[in-house]
């Protein structure tokens, strides 16, 4: 494969790793994506066993991402209703305020959510804040997953080169 096709691969991946940390882009599918592409370009059966480990880590990373912060929501008692109420505070928020709305609008959700739910504001306070330590470690699980992934296949493409 020449460089300028492996160079734009590896761009691709690099937006994916950004959609990771700015949700309006479908990160790990882009990473994915290009992963597979890549090993389709490629000759043999070495770029599908790369492309099967990247899958892999994206696969336990996307789980991860979702598992431990539900357990966290879980312990402090966050109901779902309080997390719908978050989702829709990042939608509105994205389109009041592009891209940092999202995040501020997800958290006036959860806070509003949780103010309802527990009608004392300094409470309603401590579940948001422990809400989005959980909702930020699951970025950062999915962070982490995407550049292992990322990581695999440089040393994939390099090794085959």
């Amino acid at each position: 494969m020449d460089i300028g096709t492996l160079l734009i691969l590896g761009l691709l991946m690099a937006v994916g790793l950004v959609g990771v940390v700015l949700p309006v882009l479908p990160g790990l599918l882009l990473i994915a994506g290009t992963g597979f592409a890549w090993a389709w370009l490629e000759e043999g059966n070495a770029p599908w066993v790369v492309f099967g480990v990247m899958f892999a880590v994206l696969i336990i990373g996307t789980i991860a991402k979702y598992v431990l912060p539900h357990r966290t929501l879980k312990e402090i008692g966050a109901p779902r209703s309080t997390m719908l109420l978050g989702v829709l505070g990042a939608i509105v928020g994205f389109f009041v305020i592009p891209v940092v709305g999202l995040i501020i609008g997800g958290i006036a959700g959860v806070y509003l959510g949780e103010w309802q739910r527990l009608g004392d504001s300094g409470a309603a306070g401590r579940s948001t804040w422990a809400t989005s330590k959980a909702i930020g470690v699951g970025m950062l699980i999915e962070l982490v997953a995407g550049l292992l992934a990322v990581l695999i296949w440089a040393v994939g493409a390099v090794a085959l080169a």
